[in-house]
């Protein structure tokens, strides 16, 4: 709490800026370290804003995205009574993660082409998605890779309240589930007022493995033949060893 404390007393201490910007945002940190007991962790985003002439304070609104992944979505049904893989579509550019935040309603915030322009929402998300399958279409897919994601803890399922502390400072947390994927997320602030956007600022979080657990990462991505085998050999020498304490 009084680390929060001090680092909005350094946004109030500094008027030039925030005269000349109307929106100033920053994170309570910038790396989260993925170690081998990592079971999740929040992230705190605070900012100030100033009134925008004509318009009063205006609406915070926060889109934190992982970089993009392709991804590959199945159809199942049942056929005699066994569920199987009945066709696919191909996903170019996922986000592997994604949250929304805002001080209100997006529908009463900003229109949906403004939204859309902007890719606020998971509705507005521009998704290049391309099915091999002539039973279902796009939008099929589109929200069986939401739900997938979202009962993954990797989408949120609702917009996160922001709160204010007064008229002009807010702060959020933003929630990393123990499954987060790594890479360099981006964290977009949007200051909205009269139904536009008037002012933005991102800025980015790196998720990266460290310690014993990112090597045996590393190991695994760019040896994964080698990995594989070690592995195979460490389960058959644990099923050996298990074999001959029974037997004793």
């Amino acid at each position: 709490m009084i680390r929060v404390l001090a680092l909005f007393a350094l946004l109030m201490a500094a008027p030039q800026a925030r005269a000349a910007e109307p929106l100033v945002a920053d994170l309570s940190k910038h790396l989260v370290a993925i170690t081998t007991g990592f079971a999740g962790t929040d992230v705190l985003l605070f900012g100030a804003v100033e009134e925008v002439a004509g318009a009063g304070a205006g609406d915070v609104v926060v889109v934190v995205r992982g970089p993009n992944r392709a991804e590959i979505v199945r159809r199942k049904a049942r056929r005699a009574g066994i569920w199987m893989n009945i066709g696919l579509a191909e996903v170019a550019n996922a986000p592997s993660f994604y949250r929304v935040a805002a001080t209100r309603p997006l529908a009463e915030v900003a229109s949906a082409p403004v939204l859309e322009r902007h890719q606020i929402g998971l509705e507005h998300i521009e998704l290049d998605i391309r099915p091999l399958d002539h039973r279902a279409g796009t939008e099929d897919y589109r929200q069986a890779l939401l739900r997938l994601k979202q009962s993954q803890g990797l989408y949120g399922d609702a917009v996160q309240d922001i709160g204010f502390l007064g008229r002009r400072l807010f702060r959020t947390d933003v929630h990393f589930p123990a499954n987060v994927p790594v890479g360099t997320y981006l964290v977009e602030v949007y200051l909205i007022a009269g139904g536009e956007v008037v002012s933005a600022q991102t800025t980015p979080l790196v998720i990266s493995k460290i310690g014993l657990g990112a090597d045996v990462y590393d190991f695994a991505h760019q040896q994964g033949l080698a990995y594989g085998i070690m592995a195979v050999l460490l389960a058959a020498g644990a099923g050996w060893a298990a074999a001959v304490v029974l037997r004793k």
